[in-house]
């Protein structure tokens, strides 16, 4: 959508509404009931945009947002496609920001390629944007990532499960993402390159969009194919209680190791729990707080935030290994999201 910079307040408040209606793009103070800060004149506007409203990590995100609004007397506006890969929604939420004059954009993409055009718009315009966990292809289509490191999430649950095998030979179901993602590409080499393996030593890969349904089935595929597997990297906690399912159906929940990245308070309960062995936790509340302080600070002194920052990652497991670093499940729970 193409907007000049002498649009009437009356004209903003009515591109506002639009977005209401199509993403639930959402003012602070607007009466949602989020917690949020109030709008006013004068204030710095920063927007979010998450792949979902629903997906209890980018919920805890949102939090993280509207605390460090509150915090540093900005106004938030939030956004979210209504699935994951809602491109068009995030196309959309990223125009009507611009359009309400946002001094900065936080944005979590659902494809990575697909929304760099309308990013490199409201570039063009002056908008800081800040890409959430998921970077864009290319990176440098942002002005900065504030992210997990993926590849180091997948490496912790590698080394984890090489150094719990204790020598003896793997037999490694991959339960991934979906093609192509650099998340679960991440998170998939990290794993590898930390168990010390090879593509090779994989003897069944099933995609499963991180979902735990989908994740039973892959497992029960995987299973049919190889019988022995006895090891299951999983792309998330949903996955990987998926896998577990399946695995109890077929009695072998006490003699497969399951290890997973994520840290939701579901899934390092399941990790206390023992149905899952390891998780690398990661911390979206983080991500989206750090993100508004870069949004304030531009508009304080026009310093941009550039680059990737490392918002951290913890292994968690109550079986700790040898050589690994880790913390267990109470720490985990008590930094848990979700």
């Amino acid at each position: 959508m193409s907007r000049t910079t002498r649009l009437s307040s009356s004209l903003l408040r009515a591109a506002a509404v639009t977005g209401v209606a199509a993403l639930t793009l959402t003012a602070c103070g607007s009466g949602s009931g989020s917690g949020s800060t109030s709008s006013g004149p004068g204030k710095v506007k920063v927007g979010l945009i998450t792949k979902t409203d629903t997906n209890p990590f980018f919920v805890k995100m949102k939090e993280g947002a509207e605390k460090a609004a509150k915090e540093n007397g900005v106004q938030l506006s939030t956004a979210a496609g209504k699935f994951d890969g809602d491109n068009a929604g995030q196309v959309t939420a990223v125009e009507n920001m611009v359009a309400a004059g946002v001094k900065g954009i936080l944005i979590t993409p659902s494809d990575s390629k697909a929304i760099v055009p309308a990013i490199q718009k409201a570039r063009a315009k002056g908008v800081l944007v800040i890409a959430l966990d998921t970077p864009t292809e290319p990176e440098s289509a942002v002005d900065a990532l504030f992210a997990t490191d993926n590849l180091k999430a997948g490496q912790l649950i590698g080394e984890y499960a090489k150094a719990a095998m204790k020598a003896k030979t793997a037999k490694i179901a991959a339960l991934d993402l979906a093609p192509g993602v650099s998340v679960g590409v991440q998170r998939h080499n990290g794993f590898l390159k930390g168990f010390g393996a090879t593509e090779k030593d994989v003897v069944c890969a099933q995609d499963t969009g991180g979902d735990q349904a989908k994740g039973q089935t892959a497992m029960e595929n995987c299973l049919q194919k190889s019988p022995d597997i006895n090891v299951v990297y999983t792309i998330n906690e949903p996955a990987a209680l998926g896998a577990y399912t399946a695995l109890k159906a077929k009695g072998r929940e006490k003699d497969v190791l399951i290890v997973s990245v994520d840290g939701g308070c579901t899934g390092t309960q399941a990790v206390k729990d023992g149905r899952i062995a390891a998780t690398s936790q990661q911390y979206p509340l983080r991500m989206a707080a750090e993100g508004v302080k870069a949004v304030v600070t531009y508009a304080k002194d026009g310093k941009k935030a550039s680059g990737y920052t490392d918002t951290g990652v913890t292994l968690i497991t109550d079986k700790a290994q040898d050589g690994v670093t880790s913390k267990n499940t109470g720490y985990g729970l008590e930094n848990c999201w979700g």
